[in-house]
């Protein structure tokens, strides 16, 4: 060997060191996978349960209030009244039920928002909302204005989104009518 350039002190060295990234590339890519799993299975499981005890229920609830006070409405617009106070009260009900959406009366999930909080930095006092969630509130505020334009939409002062006691409300209404009618009803 006249040049050092030459020289392979190592001639086996690059089987070894192709091995050694194949083995930690392989590693790699079997922990990504396993945390990607444990964070599906982990969804999953909280989307099952938010389904089935918060998104149904609530869901159930408002759809037979909306049926119970369309048909209250319907049958009340096809009989010929002396007192149009009634149907009034049941048509102010039914537009108060229709502008109602999952997202106002869903109750805060608290161990949601505990663990973001302890994900946030030391210095981040606010919990940032993302740009979906950002994005869909705009919308909303636009369908707000929307329905506010609404040709026969009534000219009230904005009050803000309604709440879950707003629907309690509205579901004492709709009994107190049920027995003005002598209906038996349960929404």
């Amino acid at each position: 060997m006249d040049s050092p350039w030459e020289e392979d002190p190592r001639a086996d060295y690059a089987p070894e060191a192709d091995w050694a990234k194949l083995s930690n590339e392989f590693t790699n890519s079997g922990y990504r996978e396993g945390i990607i799993a444990g964070k599906e299975s982990a969804l999953q499981e909280g989307f099952d349960a938010g389904f089935a005890h918060v998104g149904v229920p609530i869901g159930r609830d408002l759809g037979s209030m909306r049926g119970v006070i369309s048909a209250i409405a319907s049958f009340l617009s096809s009989k010929s009244q002396e007192d149009p106070t009634t149907l009034t009260t049941a048509r102010e009900i039914s537009s108060s039920l229709a502008g109602i959406r999952f997202s106002d009366i869903v109750p805060v999930d608290q161990e949601a928002e505990q663990h973001a909080r302890e994900h946030l930095d030391a210095n981040d006092d606010l919990i940032e909302q993302n740009v979906e969630l950002l994005q869909k509130r705009e919308m909303e505020g636009l369908e707000d204005m929307l329905q506010r334009l609404t040709a026969g939409a009534t000219s009230r002062p904005l009050q803000g989104r309604p709440t879950r006691e707003d629907v309690i409300r509205l579901k004492e209404g709709i009994l107190t009518l049920g027995a003005q009618l002598g209906l038996d009803i349960t929404p």
